[in-house]
């Protein structure tokens, strides 16, 4: 899937903006809501999530299905093109309607969808925009949720059960709406479909592997442009090589990017694309053939009061903070972000560790879900999760999407599955099969394993994963307060993993801290334990050469559902939630740059 821009033959339009905006009192669809304008409908920004906008609980916690509605019209020459309506991230679920008609629906609400509306629009008038969005999650979605009416879930035991509503499996807050910009945008009628490029180095020079999908009648031509420059390739045909000489390559912390402009019949796309190798040798991981060592963060797209709302100000800044610390790379988690998001990474050489929305897929979280007093397995074929299949159509459409992104040098499946669990093997195998089987570059995949205590060879992510990724808390849910204990602790799993003979990283490791709470002696929650905390971690990361990276939990603080462990939030930020730096913030900051992103550890 193309990224709409700007062309000599394409057309784009922003939709963003204030729309009218209803919650759904249970008679939304009965009432046909989406065949009028909305009545006495309440004002709302696209893009962001709605939660934080208007005040009250049961606004901000509402459950189910909202009503966004705007009207649109295009100019009589866009119509002689094919015309498109995109949505971006529409959390979770979607139906679109034009003009009362039902054009589709959508699940999975960080990836984006498309219809063609060229032949629904109505001549010389305003056309009724109406989409529908419900937040809901359940068992056979992702992220996962447990029902209202039973027990369990992340925070199980600290709400009330069988409220009727659905409680999230996952650490964060469960934000929706339209999060990120709805888009119109024109085609010929002869266009550009897709374009897929796999990078070949030898020596100075590279080789580009393209394939250009195509609708229609044309001839295809594909050339190779210097950023400002001259034309360094080109090949005819959709299929073919482009052959750089004395490439520059895109590395990380030093991007460089070629624009690669197609030409079909009248359709005109440039494609910026940075190239480099991406690959794992015993327990080295390898960017342009050389030990690449992660340093960086997990993340959240979450700021107020846009919540998951797209937020190009503070993605900029974001990236400013972490390269004034040093850091090199982050992980998407626990869902795909913004394509702005990754054309910046592309821009700027941040590596990203891509993740799909498959967050909580673990029953045990909580204490266990139980259905009718009794526990569940999280694969029980009648009573667990049913998400497999809705997994890969995720898979799917994530790497339709970000294939051609530099950045992502490795796919995560999911985050803390229940990857020791009965039937967990039969569950991720088929995924990660067909992760390596669709990328056209087959990167490394991985799934970011969850403190369970289970021995390596019980975990299937050491058969699974090219990479290991742990999320350990040695020192805080494990061991904390005895720092000494948790590093004994600590080792000992490392002794246990480095017989898999593969590279690991730690994704998560972290301590909430109240940002100015501080004490001669370091106790929990202050700026003086987070400190000790990690110099604990990252001094036993150092001792072993099979780890590879380094990425602290979390970036920012973020906002959460609430519970007795979460003061307004998850506190364990190396920066507050508007971007202030605790004390940790400077220690990285020390460390990071001075290590060096290459061949630190020999």
């Amino acid at each position: 899937m193309l990224y709409p821009i700007l062309t000599p033959s394409r057309l784009l339009c922003d939709l963003s903006g204030v729309w009218d905006f209803k919650l759904d009192d249970g008679s939304g669809f009965a009432q046909e809501w989406y065949k009028a304008p909305l009545q006495d409908p309440m004002t709302m920004p696209v893009p962001a999530s709605y939660n934080d906008l208007k005040e009250g609980v049961d606004f901000r916690d509402h459950d189910g299905w909202v009503f966004y509605q705007r009207p649109i019209s295009l100019p009589a020459f866009a119509r002689t093109q094919r015309v498109m309506l995109r949505c971006d991230a529409v959390t979770h679920h979607a139906k679109v309607y034009l003009n009362g008609a039902l054009l589709c629906e959508h699940r999975c609400g960080f990836l984006p969808f498309e219809v063609e509306i060229t032949d629904a629009l109505r001549d010389g008038q305003d056309n009724l925009l109406t989409i529908a969005v419900d937040n809901t999650i359940d068992y056979t979605t992702l992220p996962v949720g447990t029902p209202g009416s039973m027990l369990g879930g992340m925070t199980g035991g600290m709400g009330a059960p069988g409220n009727g509503k659905h409680n999230p499996n996952f650490d964060f807050f469960n934000y929706a709406g339209i999060t990120r910009p709805v888009k119109i945008y024109t085609t010929p009628k002869d266009y550009i479909a897709d374009i897929t490029v796999v990078p070949e180095v030898h020596g100075a020079d590279a080789r580009l592997l393209y394939k250009v999908d195509t609708v229609g009648a044309g001839d295809c031509r594909v050339e190779v442009w210097e950023r400002g420059g001259a034309k360094v390739a080109e090949a005819a045909g959709p299929a073919g090589a482009l052959e750089i000489k004395n490439v520059r390559l895109w590395q990380p912390l030093n991007a460089y990017l070629y624009d690669i402009r197609v030409h079909f019949a009248n359709d005109v796309y440039t494609l910026p694309y940075g190239v480099r190798t991406v690959r794992v040798e015993g327990t080295k991981f390898l960017i342009n053939e050389k030990p690449f060592y992660f340093k960086g963060y997990g993340r959240h797209e979450d700021t107020f009061p846009n919540g998951r709302g797209q937020n190009l100000a503070m993605n900029t800044k974001d990236m400013s903070l972490m390269k004034w610390q040093g850091a090199n790379s982050f992980r998407t988690s626990h869902y795909p972000y913004s394509e702005e998001m990754m054309r910046l990474c592309d821009e700027e050489g941040f590596v990203v560790i891509d993740e799909t929305t498959a967050v909580g897929v673990n029953l045990k979280f909580g204490g266990g879900a139980n259905f009718n007093g009794q526990p569940i397995g999280t694969f029980d074929k009648e009573h667990g999760v049913q998400t497999q299949e809705h997994h890969k159509q995720v898979i799917r459409d994530l790497i339709d999407r970000d294939k051609n992104h530099a950045c992502v040098v490795m796919w995560s499946i999911a985050n803390e599955p229940d990857s020791t669990g009965e039937g967990a093997y039969d569950y991720f195998a088929p995924l990660f099969a067909l992760a390596h089987e669709l990328d056209p570059q087959n990167r490394p995949c991985t799934l970011i394993d969850v403190q369970s205590g289970a021995a390596p060879e019980a975990d299937c992510a050491s058969q699974l994963a090219d990479v290991i990724c742990l999320n350990r808390y040695y020192g805080w849910y494990f061991g904390g307060p005895d720092l000494r204990f948790s590093e004994k602790a600590l080792r000992a799993e490392l002794d246990a993993w480095a017989k898999i003979g593969k590279p690991l990283i730690f994704t998560e490791f972290g301590a909430d801290t109240v940002m100015g709470l501080h004490d001669t002696t370091p106790v929990m929650y202050t700026e003086e334990y987070q400190l000790d905390y990690y110099k604990m971690n990252v001094e036993a990361f150092d001792d072993y050469d099979f780890v590879v990276g380094e990425q602290v939990w979390n970036f920012a603080d973020f906002a959460t559902s609430q519970s007795l462990l979460r003061v307004q939030g998850n506190k364990k930020g190396l920066f507050t939630r508007d971007r202030k730096p605790k004390l940790a913030a400077h220690y990285f900051r020390m460390r990071w740059t001075g290590i060096p992103d290459f061949a630190y550890k020999k």
